[in-house]
C-alpha cells in the first residue's frame, strides 16, 4: 500500500505554529479595529472580517471594531432628496443630515456589523459616543487653508473618551462594536472621523494595536512604493511634503495619536485582501504599513 503524502498536511500544521508566538503574545491584550472601504462593503470580504474578529476573541485577544459608513450615508441623503455637501473633505452635517448619520451609522451599519458576528458564532454589543458617556464631543472648528473658520455644522472631535463600557464587555468575553458618534456636556449630537475615533479609544484603552483597513496596500512614499515601516517622524516628513494626504492623512493622524496614547503599533493595511488581520496579526511579515514611535 502506498504510504500517503503527508507534505500539505504537515505544511498547514506549520502554518498553525507560526501563529503560536503571536497568540501567546497577544493573549488578553486589546486590538482596536478601524473598519471601513471595500472590507464593509462586499460580502466575501465582511465575511471574512467577521471571521478573523471572532478567531481573535476564540484565543483570548480582545478585537474592538469602530466603523465608518460615509458612502452609505450618501446614500441615503440622495435616496431622501438631501444632496451631500463637503468643505475641504468634510460633510457639512445640519441637524437633519445628523438625523440620517444616526439612521446610518447606529440603525443600520452598527446593527449589521452586531448581527453577523453574532450570526457566525461571536459574541458582539454594539456601541455609540452615547453609550454609558463613552466619547465626549465638542465642535469641530474647521479652517480652510488659508486660516478662514467655516461652519460645517454638527460635526465634532473627540475631547475624551470613556472606556468603562468597552473594558467591562471585554471582561465579559463580548466585541464591542463603536459608530463613531458623540455628545457634549450639553447633549448635541456630533458626527466625528471613524479614523480619528478609532485612534483615540486605541489611545484610551492603550491598545496593543491599531489597525485600520483600507482600500490600498498602505501607505507609499514619495517614490510610489509601499512603505513597510515608518516611524513617526518619517510620517511627519511625508505629510509636510504632501506625500500622505488625502484620505490617508486622518488615519495617519489616528495612527499617531493612539501611539502617543500608548498603543505599542499602528497598521495601515489592505482590507481587500481575505483575512487580512490575521495575516498582519499572525504572520511575521505582516502586511501593509507599520507605525510606531
Amino acid at each position: 500500500m502506498a504510504t500517503p503524502d503527508m507534505g500539505p498536511m504537515v505544511q498547514r500544521a506549520e502554518i498553525l505554529m507560526e501563529a503560536l508566538p503571536y497568540i501567546r503574545a497577544f493573549q488578553g491584550k486589546t486590538l482596536v479595529i478601524k473598519y471601513g472601504g471595500a472590507a464593509m462593503e462586499q460580502a466575501p470580504l465582511k465575511a471574512s472580517f467577521v471571521l478573523d474578529v471572532i478567531l481573535l476573541r476564540y484565543v483570548g485577544i480582545n478585537p474592538v471594531i469602530v466603523h465608518g459608513g460615509g458612502p452609505q450615508i450618501g446614500t441615503l441623503m440622495k435616496r431622501l432628496g438631501k444632496e451631500p455637501e463637503f468643505v475641504g473633505g468634510m460633510r457639512v452635517t445640519d441637524a437633519e443630515t445628523m438625523e440620517i448619520v444616526e439612521m446610518v451609522l447606529v440603525g443600520k451599519i452598527n446593527t449589521e456589523i452586531v448581527g453577523l458576528i453574532n450570526h457566525h458564532g461571536g459574541r458582539a454589543v454594539g456601541l455609540s459616543g452615547k453609550d454609558g458617556h463613552l466619547i465626549l464631543a465638542r465642535r469641530l472648528a474647521h479652517r480652510t487653508p488659508a486660516g478662514e473658520e467655516v461652519d460645517i455644522g454638527l460635526v465634532g472631535e473627540v475631547e475624551a473618551v470613556n472606556p468603562q463600557a468597552i473594558r467591562l464587555l471585554e471582561s465579559n468575553g463580548f466585541i464591542p462594536v463603536i459608530a463613531p458618534v458623540g455628545v457634549d456636556a450639553n447633549g448635541e449630537t456630533y458626527n466625528i472621523n471613524a479614523d480619528l475615533v478609532a485612534g483615540e479609544v486605541a489611545a484610551a484603552l492603550t491598545a496593543e494595536k491599531l489597525i485600520h483597513l483600507t482600500d490600498v496596500q498602505g501607505i507609499t512614499g514619495e517614490a510610489g512604493r509601499l512603505v513597510s515601516a515608518l516611524t513617526k517622524k518619517d510620517a511627519e516628513r511625508l505629510i509636510a511634503a504632501g506625500v500622505i494626504d488625502g484620505g490617508m492623512l486622518p488615519k495617519v493622524e489616528s495612527a499617531l495619536r493612539a501611539l502617543e496614547g500608548g498603543t505599542a503599533k499602528a497598521h495601515i493595511i489592505d482590507g481587500r485582501i481575505p483575512h487580512a488581520i490575521l495575516l498582519e496579526v499572525f504572520t511575521k511579515e505582516g502586511i501593509g504599513t507599520e507605525i510606531v514611535l
